[in-house]
């Protein structure tokens, strides 16, 4: 077991839980239907990783080594550019501040490393490095 990737994944679904709270009960006075939909995906998104993430760290026990490893870094760097740049923006909007729409250019990276973050996964558990 990865106890880093099970303390991580628990502290970050935690996480999701709050922010998706004071989404629904801060945030819905202040935004638009459409940024609070932005908003509600970085939570849901920030949740399934964090899972992925203590699913990682159980598979440490069985399947340990650098891809495994790689895939656990790849889901934190997912939460933190996807789900991070969408709770920027959305809270950004909700200050009024626009001066940061560049933001929205970092979201695809995040979705590129949750991707990797699978593949590798799979990969992984497919053949021992």
């Amino acid at each position: 077991m990865n106890k880093s990737f099970l303390r991580s994944g628990a502290l970050l679904g935690a996480l999701s839980v709050m922010l998706g709270a004071f989404g629904a009960h801060a945030l819905k006075q202040v935004l638009d239907e459409k940024k609070m939909l932005i908003f509600e995906t970085a939570v849901r998104y920030q949740f399934y990783h964090a899972i992925a993430l203590m699913i990682t760290g159980i598979l440490y026990k069985e399947f340990a080594g650098n891809l495994l490893l790689w895939a656990g870094r790849l889901f934190v760097f997912g939460i933190l550019l996807f789900s991070g740049s969408l709770y920027g923006l959305t809270l950004l909007e909700a200050t009024g501040n626009h001066d940061f729409k560049w933001l929205g250019a970092i979201t695809p990276i995040g979705g590129v490393c949750f991707m990797a973050g699978w593949i590798t996964m799979a990969v992984s558990v497919t053949k021992k490095d």
